[in-house]
């Protein structure tokens, strides 16, 4: 688990859910279910006034929704789920506008257009399809529209559905990114709860929580690939004195000099956490005791190196170290005594002082 106090970025949190938001594929399944009988319902009504080709038409775009829902299932796939449905509506509701369907009255069909691009694509995709559809039904509207294509709608009618769906588009866009900032805001909020319940608040390493966590992962590819880990179990030598001395400010800042510092030493792999309340715990992953002493040694030295401001003044602390690495089908539990064992020898050898489980 890589250390450090770095939140997840917007980008991948807005690939993420809040309860109670209607999934995309969901909601294009469901709308696909009411567009096909709608469609042939009026397939069936121009059919009834001998209008062949509009019925024909219109059971196209039901078989071709039909079809891009069959796919969905087979595949899986959002995205071609999507971008299928997109386009076929897109079409569908471009036919509606130009062929004037139902006397022309199917072109108020495009108002559905607006909530649903914006709900189940980007927004810059909305806004573009939206600007576009716009820019089109203008286009129809206009003497250009009535050379191509004949459109039966009144002048009236058209000023009042230009003007209302370019409200409409508006406001949807609006609305979209009032929902979009406030979902980042309750996955920021969760990712930041969840940070929070796995670190440390002071140093910003794993908490013990997490830190059992992480160990019970490792331990169960030990077991699987039997490749060791070790730990490391350090402890501020003479942390009371510290804190008598020179108050509680100073110890804070020597709790997290020496976690800044594990930070610095330690790979990105390592688990890096506060057992206690100047006590912590390193999981090194595929490590064996030869090279879990050396990397405690080299941390030791450094934090020995490493001055903390007193006021004014400078002290210097030291840990102790006991480290273990795993052996066997021993459990966590034995693993964590034995370094817990090896920390009390190095404290009894003098302090600043690095031990295996043999005392070595």
């Amino acid at each position: 688990m890589t250390q450090g106090t770095s939140r997840t970025s917007d980008t991948k949190l807005s690939q993420f859910r809040v309860k109670g938001e209607i999934p995309v594929p969901l909601l294009i399944g469901r709308l696909t279910l009411a567009a096909v009988p709608i469609l042939l319902l009026f397939a069936w009504r121009s059919l009834d006034r001998g209008l062949t080709g509009s019925a024909t038409i219109l059971i196209v775009f039901a078989v071709l929704l039909s079809l891009n829902g069959i796919i969905y299932l087979v595949s899986r796939n959002c995205t071609l789920q999507r971008r299928g449905f997109i386009t076929v509506i897109t079409v569908l509701f471009t036919y509606l506008a130009v062929n004037a369907v139902e006397d022309g009255s199917a072109i108020i069909w495009l108002f559905a257009y607006p909530p649903i691009i914006f709900y189940i694509s980007e927004a810059r995709v909305g806004v573009i399809a939206c600007a576009g559809g716009l820019a089109a039904v203008t286009l129809l509207f206009s003497p250009l529209g009535d050379m191509a294509f004949n459109s039966p709608y009144s002048t009236s009618f058209r000023l009042t559905m230009l003007a209302v769906l370019g409200f409409e588009m508006s406001t949807c866009y609006v609305l979209d990114q009032s929902r979009r900032r406030s979902k980042l805001g309750l996955l920021k909020l969760a990712a930041e709860f969840e940070y929070a319940a796995k670190h440390d608040a002071l140093t910003g390493l794993a908490n013990r929580r997490e830190a059992h966590e992480q160990l019970e992962a490792e331990y169960q590819r030990y077991l699987r690939n039997g490749r060791p880990f070790s730990v490391m179990l350090m402890d501020i030598d003479l942390f009371k004195s510290v804190n008598d001395n020179y108050g509680h400010h100073v110890g804070d800042q020597t709790i997290i000099m020496v976690a800044h510092t594990l930070q610095e030493q330690s790979r990105k792999v390592d688990t890096l956490s506060r057992w206690g309340g100047e006590e912590y715990l390193a999981l090194l992953p595929e490590t064996d005791a030869t090279e879990a002493v050396q990397t405690a040694h080299r941390i030791r030295q450094k934090i020995a190196s490493t001055p903390v401001n007193a006021d004014g003044r400078t002290i210097n602390a030291t840990i102790s170290v006991g480290v273990a690495t795993i052996q066997g089908s021993e459990s966590i539990d034995r693993l964590l005594q034995r370094a817990d064992e090896a920390l009390y020898r190095a404290k009894t050898l003098g302090r600043n002082q690095v031990c295996d489980f043999r005392g070595h």
